[in-house]
């Protein structure tokens, strides 16, 4: 793990901080969850403390191919925030959010009704969902865990290739890929690009 001064660094973290090392996971859980395509972005990073060579706070606009908007926050200079990773998705029959603090539980409105909060590994669970769950409902899973399907799915993928098989395309959905890195190196740069035009929209 890079040191807080190696990821100010430009030489060892390239272009940016905050948003290549934080901001990047909300975007690529933006598109896991939702599916969509970002088209561009519009950009402000700011760099608050003094001597930091880098962005330590990051306003992106985003829009995705089919209309939908976005608004990513991230920011490494926000005091009561610990690992404050979270996700709202608003579509126009209901809408979802999750915190990374409190990732046992996903809050889903459907328009016109109460919300409902759905407990990981209690009912509702979907049979991905399930899939992933290593521990009874109520009792806390997360981070680490998340790893360990990671690594888990990983080796199936592998093993699958070494034996001309057919991976199970589930597994093979849930896997970050080549793609997916990509499509985070691009997303930076054109933010990165965007905030050093003033803010202009940048195609990724």
């Amino acid at each position: 793990m890079r040191s807080s001064k190696e990821r100010a660094d430009p030489a060892q973290a390239g272009r940016s901080a905050c948003l290549a090392d934080i901001g990047v996971h909300a975007h690529s859980l933006a598109a896991f969850v939702s599916g969509l395509t970002l088209e561009s972005v519009a950009a402000d990073l700011t760099t608050f403390v003094p001597g930091r060579r880098l962005d330590d706070n990051a306003h992106v606009l985003m829009r995705y191919k089919g209309g939908a908007r976005g608004v990513l926050v991230a920011s490494q200079v926000s005091p009561g925030n610990l690992n404050n990773l979270s996700l709202r998705v608003y579509g126009t029959r209901a809408g979802l959010e999750w915190r990374g603090e409190e990732p046992e539980l996903l809050r889903f409105t459907p328009l016109g009704q109460p919300m409902q909060t759905i407990v990981r590994g209690g009912p509702g669970t979907t049979t991905d969902a399930a899939r992933v769950s290593r521990m009874p409902a109520a009792h806390p899973e997360g981070y680490v865990e998340g790893f360990a399907n990671l690594y888990r799915d990983a080796a199936h993928l592998i093993r699958a290739r070494r034996s001309g098989l057919s991976p199970d395309p589930a597994i093979a959905a849930a896997v970050p890929n080549v793609q997916d890195g990509l499509d985070g190196l691009r997303f930076i740069e054109a933010a990165v690009n965007s905030s050093q035009a003033g803010g202009v929209w940048q195609s990724v």
